[in-house]
């Protein structure tokens, strides 16, 4: 990914909408005043056991799937904070541990539920997580109604499981700016099923990665490298352009 003088911030991000396209990873960091995190994210719909053995090895961080804001509220995936507030009388504790003090973000968190499709058997390994994860898109995504989409998860799929599902805020990238956001505006700009799979990038001093030991990986590696700023950028333009409302 050896930039010339040629390049530019926007014709990088067109080269990370083809590689998306084609099945490939791409490397996106938020923001300087927020996680100051990079997130490895692919297409959920091109996850394979090699895609999330490369997270593992090469990412380290916590391998999670996004669901459309739209989509979670007409299947019924709930935040998962959601689900701690609504049963906190039955356990207070967990109304006293409500994420509400995030320091870099101030909106809930968007962890859904954790799903295992229930071909899997222990779900963990990389084979079961890419058969839970492609099942899952297919699922949400098919051109079903919704209660037979309701009916098909209920039938396929277990809660809790490992592979933990992330939600987007409604208005996407208008009131959150978080990699859930970020990745799953790069699917719908793309043009492929608008969920992404995602990994935080970790050093082996256990911490983020900086942002310029992630643009030498990527280099190294040929792979797009982009940033918060551009895909908010180009998002805004996408928008304008579609009319799209999501």
């Amino acid at each position: 990914m050896t930039m010339s003088k040629h390049d530019t911030p926007e014709n990088n991000l067109s080269k990370a909408l083809e590689d998306i396209r084609a099945g490939k990873i791409v490397l996106v960091y938020d923001f300087d005043d927020r996680e100051r995190e990079t997130d490895m994210t692919i297409a959920s719909e091109f996850v394979t056991a090699d895609v999330l053995k490369r997270m593992r090895n090469d990412a380290g961080g916590l391998v999670c799937t996004t669901t459309p804001n739209r989509t979670a509220k007409e299947l019924g995936l709930p935040f998962l904070s959601d689900v701690f507030w609504n049963n906190r009388d039955s356990y207070p504790l967990l109304g006293l541990m409500a994420p509400n003090d995030i320091p870099y973000d101030n909106t809930k968190s968007s962890f859904g539920i954790t799903i295992n499709h229930r071909r899997t058997y222990t779900g963990i390994t990389d084979s079961d997580r890419a058969l839970t994860i492609n099942e899952y898109v297919k699922t949400i995504f098919s051109d079903e109604p919704a209660d037979n989409k309701i009916k098909e998860l209920g039938e396929h799929f277990r809660a809790p499981g490992h592979v933990h599902l992330l939600n987007t805020t409604s208005k996407l990238l208008k009131t959150r700016h978080g990699h859930t956001e970020l990745c799953t505006a790069l699917m719908y700009m793309a043009g492929v099923r608008p969920s992404a799979t995602i990994c935080e990038m970790l050093g082996g001093n256990g911490i983020a990665n900086s942002k310029e030991a992630v643009i030498e990986y990527s280099k190294k590696n040929g792979m797009q490298f982009v940033t918060g700023e551009q895909i908010v950028e180009a998002w805004d333009k996408f928008l304008e352009e579609t009319g799209m409302d999501v």
